[in-house]
């Protein structure tokens, strides 16, 4: 059955006190625990790694870098302790996650953009689409007016930033756009509408006639229109922008995941060229929201992969720094959880 993000009755009509729920109404079944039971331990390991390396103020102490404070990596740490089942306030790392939402809050602009002086990479929109999906999912299990606020209005910066052909870039202007920055945009607006902030159908039309045009002749995708030639990490990235955009049954995303079902890692190795975390972030939400034998033979592989990639202290290793790669590992290791409403199936 097609799950529709623009059908009036999705979960937009939820009332609040049912999203706080969310996170509780999830469990996974046990199949997925017995899938998940291996990097159990490094999942935990992970996530005890982040908290210690969270400061005061919610940001992350990575070997003294200011990506730390980047609003990216602080939404990705604080999924990464949503999706062990922790909600803001409550859990194990519930204190963690709260902190992640009180430092983006405290950094979302009145114009609903969310920056970090100091902290911002050539490309602040990557940031706050990853910090608007993070505190929609926060909203979703812990409703609070002010977060609300601040969620509907990162959702009108994104809205607003949309560019003609119906994407997104590096800045919060619409004047270009690739389907990197694009995806992040609009896992940020699927999260919102889900909470039961408004989304004009309008702009996921567009987006999803942006996301095809970039699809090439062997199902990946370009960085743009204009760009035919496919790479892993942004072909993983296209398929789930569609999912996201509420696309399912289509041809577009089948000759997706066949491209992506062709870089399964094998033998045990995996190319750590470029993008390495974020490409295996993305393809992991699209295995798992295709399910079936691509899911059962995707998740073991990298799963396997990433355990014996651990640190001896808990962590994973990448060019941006600690704190983002084991984010973005404990969020790869954690997807059969089905705790983050963004994953779910």
């Amino acid at each position: 059955m097609k799950r529709l993000l623009r059908s009036c009755v999705c979960l937009v009509l939820l009332a609040a006190p049912t999203l706080g729920r969310a996170a509780e109404a999830a469990t996974p079944d046990e199949t997925a625990r017995e899938m998940v039971a291996p990097a159990d331990r490094a999942i935990d390991r992970g996530l005890r790694y982040l908290a210690s390396i969270q400061l005061p103020d919610g940001s992350f102490g990575d070997r003294g870098q200011r990506m730390g404070s980047n609003p990216a990596i602080v939404a990705l740490g604080g999924m990464a302790f949503l999706a062990s089942g922790s909600s803001p306030g409550r859990g194990p790392f519930g204190e963690n996650a709260q902190r992640c939402v009180d430092f983006l809050c405290e950094n979302t602009q009145p114009s609903g953009f969310i920056a970090v002086d100091g902290a911002t990479s050539h490309g602040p929109m990557y940031g706050h689409g990853f910090a608007a999906l993070f505190l929609a999912e926060a909203y979703g299990m812990s409703p609070r007016d002010d977060l609300r606020e601040k969620v509907a209005a990162s959702v009108r910066l994104i809205v607003s930033a949309q560019n003609p052909e119906g994407g997104w870039r590096y800045q919060p202007t619409p004047t270009d756009a690739d389907i990197s920055v694009t995806i992040c945009q609009i896992m940020a607006l699927r999260a919102a509408r889900n909470a039961g902030i408004h989304v004009p159908t309008d702009t996921v039309d567009r987006c999803i006639a942006y996301v095809k045009r970039c699809q090439v002749d062997d199902g990946g995708f370009g960085y743009t229109p204009r760009d035919r030639s496919s790479q892993f990490p942004r072909s993983a990235a296209g398929v789930v922008a569609l999912y996201s955009a509420g696309v399912y049954d289509d041809e577009a995303v089948t000759r997706g995941l066949d491209y992506l079902d062709r870089q399964l890692p094998v033998g045990g190795r995996a190319s750590r060229g470029g993008h390495f975390y974020y490409g295996h972030y993305y393809a992991v939400q699209a295995m798992w929201q295709a399910g079936g034998d691509r899911w059962t033979r995707w998740y073991p592989t990298i799963r396997d992969l990433l355990i014996t990639a651990q640190g001896g202290d808990g962590s994973w290793q990448d060019g941006n720094g600690q704190a983002y790669a084991t984010a973005m590992a404990c969020v790869i290791l954690q997807a059969p959880n089905n705790q983050l409403p963004i994953f779910q199936r």
